[in-house]
């Protein structure tokens, strides 16, 4: 209430220098001189001047002002709160967008080097299946080559056990007759028959 009063009284003055002022456009002069002179004179303006004075004393005596004072402080602090929650949520927002952006270029180069790996992986196994069929195929044409070798073999058995088959044959029917003939001739050339 004390800083109030001088304050109260500050704007009365005001008010009081400013209305005369204000009504100074009549026929008693110009200036501030003139305007209080007319107020002084003027009954109507007087009293409507006293009267506001008045007001504005009541009005600072209930405490209109320190209400008006601490409604625009009150009103001024949430304001600064809701400033400073807006620049606290910017502040925020932007962090959350950096660390997205962050996220995004590390998924980014995780899903380039996964593609990078991909494909070094898809060479190598093309390279490995490219030798494993490469050494199939060796082993295959190994196998048909012992294949063969072993059906060469036992042709050369099959016919060995042929030609040997029927030289006995030829020998024991040779040995059974008895002609006078030459008989290793005579076996030869049966031996020579049978194999033609």
């Amino acid at each position: 209430m004390q800083k109030i009063r001088p304050a109260l009284f500050t704007f009365g003055v005001l008010a009081f220098s400013a209305f005369p002022a204000v009504a100074s456009t009549d026929s008693h002069g110009g200036g501030f001189m003139g305007g209080l002179a007319y107020a002084l004179t003027d009954p109507v303006t007087l009293v409507a001047f006293c009267a506001f004075v008045v007001f504005l004393l009541i009005a600072a005596r209930m405490g209109a002002f320190k209400t008006i004072v601490t409604g625009l402080d009150n009103r001024s602090d949430a304001i600064a709160a809701e400033l400073e929650a807006a620049r606290s949520l910017r502040e925020r927002a932007a962090e959350a967008l950096a660390l997205a952006e962050r996220r995004q270029q590390d998924a980014d180069k995780e899903a380039e080097a996964m593609i990078d790996q991909a494909k070094a992986d898809a060479k190598q196994l093309m390279v490995e299946a490219r030798k494993d069929i490469a050494n199939r195929l060796v082993r295959r044409e190994a196998l048909a080559e012992a294949r063969i070798s072993r059906a060469e073999v036992e042709a050369t058995e099959d016919v060995r056990r042929a030609a040997a088959d029927a030289a006995i044959a030829a020998a024991r029917r040779v040995l059974g007759e008895d002609n006078g003939v030459d008989q290793f001739e005579a076996a030869a050339r049966e031996i020579d028959h049978a194999l033609s």
